[in-house]
């Protein structure tokens, strides 16, 4: 059976995983494109966003971009991830922040309050639409998965979801040298040591510090 996994997880000096005043124009929240700087140069990401695998940066933030995205076999999503859209969906128009060809290329779950048929796009990707919570959005999306991993996409108050019930297996941060004030906490109200997490590998990469985060009890 796969992991269930958290990767390429952008963090603050300050803590916050998202800012505040999320909307088209900060799909990540005000400042919070700063989070992922160490990201964007990599020959990963640019080969993830239509470059061809040529140009970017290679290096140890790009190899964490490269593993993120291996052995694969379903994400898991909060509302937010997929769109600014609040309360009952008032229609189908919105299809994710990322054109018609999403980077997943998987079944992805994303939980909501409000059902939804699913949304079929290019490129193997299939937004689901969970209204049974974390543990159904999980179940589904395992079984999607089969003997591949489960990735936990986020926001972070999915991801404190997840690791408060001890689902979570593993864990990337990095770790950008950037503060914004104020936002979304990643770790508010969490006793990682308590449920078991500890810190089992740190790295230091070109624009990030890179931490893993493993569940041991």
């Amino acid at each position: 059976m796969g992991k269930l996994r958290v990767n390429a997880y952008s963090v603050s000096l300050d803590g916050f995983a998202a800012g505040p005043d999320q909307d088209l124009q900060n799909p990540m929240g005000v400042g919070a494109m700063g989070l992922h700087q160490w990201v964007f140069p990599t020959r990963s990401f640019n080969a993830m966003h239509g470059g061809g695998g040529e140009g970017g940066e290679t290096g140890i933030d790009n190899d964490f971009s490269v593993t993120a995205m291996e052995n694969l076999g379903a994400w898991i999503l909060g509302r937010n991830m997929f769109g600014p859209v609040r309360g009952p969906w008032p229609n189908d128009d919105w299809k994710g922040w990322w054109g018609p060809n999403p980077p997943y290329h998987v079944p992805v779950f994303v939980l909501t309050h409000y059902p939804r048929a699913p949304l079929e796009m290019e490129g193997g990707n299939i937004f689901h639409f969970v209204t049974g919570g974390i543990e159904e959005a999980l179940t589904r999306a395992k079984h999607a998965a089969g003997d591949k991993d489960v990735r936990v996409g986020g926001g972070a108050a999915t991801v404190r979801a997840y690791l408060g019930a001890g689902h979570i297996d593993d864990m990337h941060v990095a770790l950008s040298p950037v503060m914004l004030g104020k936002g979304e906490n990643l770790f508010a109200g969490l006793d990682l040591p308590a449920l078991g997490y500890q810190v089992s590998a740190v790295k230091a990469g070109e624009r990030a510090v890179h931490y893993t985060i493993t569940k041991t009890g």
